[in-house]
């Protein structure tokens, strides 16, 4: 029961990369490309001709969608995508959504159908080339992975600048920024629901073979990055807006490395390897980084609002830790884009252009301010601990949608099936 098979990684075989990704805002994983299935040959004995022919149909329709679109929606030229990328992720959603209904009827009330089809997906941060599984919550965590994929990519395009109508600024727009706060709660749903709804209903067996793209730490990894992203547009919101204070900004960013924190803490011990795994693996680092660059720049800047030395002292001390930070981060993004398959940075916007200009400045002008006061050596050696604050931003409460209908007239002419209502 429920079976499993993995190929290993050879010369050639199905994984087709883009040596070249183009700009990136937001890291978008290989998309894992379904490869087709025979539902007649498992199934034609067990279901209707009709529904194995829908069954059939729906899941053509995303091999044929994945594989011939999957390789340019990673690639993030921005012409390309706006003027067709986002149909290209509507249509491959919409394919994935009206699939999933039906692919639902295989698993429901524990159904012996969920371990006759073997689903096929091709891996991309994994070792093996393919992994292949008797199992239909295998193909459901799949499809939930491709949908937040496709979601994380949308946030991308969303948040490369545009060329502003002088010509001559290249911007994110205040729309798009607060849409893609929407996109990165959305698939962080997908990602929290394949967590919390689709592994549980996976034997350990099949659990502890799944590809390294489907594991649990890289689930939770890229829930959590999607809402240390959403945090960060919030941010950057917030130090456009007159209206938010220091302790505001202060929240937020310490907010954002907790998020970035908990991601690498995931994805730390996992096994991610052949280019995108170790692309996924840096932009974490890189971020977590610069996360926390900001955080201490708004710390310091709070604590020397305070009229004491100890509290000036610790402010220079919080404004060092931040340009260290700032400079580290640098390193590590170069990092990120010279990996394979090499990017590199859109135009800087955003909190990262702000924060790249005043962490320098007002770093300088503290410490030559306070350099009569506080030699080098009385500062403290380590920066004074960031405030703790609790996490505000959650995923979207996705849930696995009904079985589709087609299902209930399969159970009234063949008599064996009841209806399954997904766990909430």
């Amino acid at each position: 029961m429920g079976c499993f098979v993995s190929t290993p990684k050879d010369g050639g075989g199905n994984r087709r990369r883009p040596s070249n990704i183009g700009e990136v805002s937001v890291y978008v994983p290989g998309l894992r490309i379904p490869k087709p299935v025979d539902f007649s040959l498992a199934l034609g004995d067990h279901l209707s001709k009709s529904l194995v022919e829908r069954l059939s149909a729906l899941r053509t329709r995303i091999v044929v969608m994945a594989g011939q679109e999957g390789p340019t929606i990673t690639r993030t030229r921005r012409r390309t995508a706006t003027q067709h990328g986002g149909s290209t992720l509507g249509d491959l959603l919409h394919a994935l959504e009206d699939y999933l209904p039906v692919l639902l009827g295989l698993v429901k009330d524990g159904s012996p159908m969920q371990h006759k089809v073997p689903f096929v997906w091709i891996n991309q941060e994994d070792e093996a080339e393919e992994t292949a599984m008797y199992s239909a919550w295998y193909e459901v965590l799949s499809v939930l992975h491709l949908m937040a994929t496709l979601a994380l990519s949308q946030a991308n395009l969303l948040l490369l600048p545009r060329t502003s109508n002088d010509g001559y600024q290249s911007k994110v727009s205040e729309e798009s920024r607060r849409s893609s706060v929407d996109v990165f709660l959305k698939a962080a749903g997908y990602l929290d629901c394949a967590v919390r709804h689709v592994l549980p209903q996976m034997p350990n067996e099949l659990r502890q073979n799944l590809p390294v793209d489907l594991a649990e730490g890289v689930l939770r990894a890229l829930c959590l990055q999607a809402l240390g992203q959403g945090v960060d547009i919030q941010l950057g919101l917030a130090i456009d807006s007159t209206k938010a204070t220091l302790a505001v900004k202060r929240r937020l960013a310490c907010e954002m490395v907790k998020y970035w924190q908990q991601a690498q803490d995931n994805i730390m011990n996992l096994p991610l390897a052949n280019g995108w795994g170790e692309k996924h693996r840096l932009f974490v680092k890189w971020k977590y980084i610069e996360a926390k660059a900001a955080a201490y720049y708004y710390h310091g800047l709070i604590l020397d609002e305070g009229n004491t030395e100890k509290s000036h002292g610790m402010a220079v001390a919080a404004l060092q830790a931040a340009d260290e930070y700032l400079k580290e981060s640098k390193k590590a993004c170069e990092a990120f884009n010279t990996s394979v398959p090499i990017s590199r940075n859109p135009p800087l916007w955003g909190t990262m252009k702000y924060l790249s200009e005043k962490i320098p400045k007002d770093t300088s002008s503290k410490v030559r301010i306070n350099k009569d006061l506080y030699s080098y050596e009385k500062i403290m050696e380590t920066a004074p601990t960031l405030p703790d604050f609790a996490l505000a931003l959650k995923p979207d409460e996705y849930q696995l949608p009904h079985v589709d209908a087609s299902w209930n007239e399969e159970a009234t002419s063949k008599g064996h099936l009841n209806s399954y209502q997904p766990k909430g």
